[in-house]
């Protein structure tokens, strides 16, 4: 990656140190990418995440190279999110775009092959904004509304029948039934 300056939540951070301790370990390939990821990197509270932001659970469009934008869910582990729509931040391109900023573009070095460049286009949802304006009753936001499209008569029953009470005296069968 290139000298990019990344903003990670707290939340954030932590899995990321704590996913080097682990890598570390074992000499994992990624553990240098972690560490960089980690020393450009400012932590920020939560209550300070802007919508444009990548974080994790963010939904976010972005492009590797020249090829198509994707589509993806940036999640800690692969099992978190269904099938094809996460993206684990313990892959090259996930670790990339964790922290990053719509329009920021940065490099994900790779140590099987040149490094790739990996533009943010879009954030389509960021959990941390959407919780604010969840919380904040002068948000504006599209309300939902029920409209009633068609109302009968209380005294109209359907197919022309009326309504007759289902239980009469006599037809209780009394606590033993139950």
């Amino acid at each position: 990656m290139t000298r990019t300056v990344y903003r990670l939540t707290a939340k954030d951070f932590a899995v990321i140190e704590a996913m080097l301790m682990r890598r570390r370990a074992f000499a994992d390939p990624i553990a240098p990418m972690l560490e960089r990821k980690l020393a450009e990197s400012r932590v920020i509270a939560a209550g300070a995440v802007e919508p444009d932001l990548a974080t994790l659970n963010s939904r976010v469009i972005f492009r590797v190279g020249g090829r198509s934008s994707q589509t993806r869910t940036l999640v800690q582990a692969e099992a978190s999110a269904p099938v094809g729509s996460g993206l684990t931040v313990a892959t090259w391109h996930g670790l990339c775009l964790l922290g990053m900023t719509v329009g920021q573009l940065a490099l994900a070095g790779r140590l099987d092959g040149p490094a790739e460049e990996v533009l943010l286009e879009d954030v389509a949802y960021q959990p941390e904004a959407a919780r604010r304006a969840a919380r904040d009753p002068a948000a504006e936001r599209p309300r939902h509304v029920l409209k009633l499209v068609h109302s009968a008569p209380a005294a109209d029953w359907p197919l022309g029948g009326r309504a007759k009470i289902r239980q009469t005296e006599g037809d209780d069968p009394g606590p033993s039934a139950a």
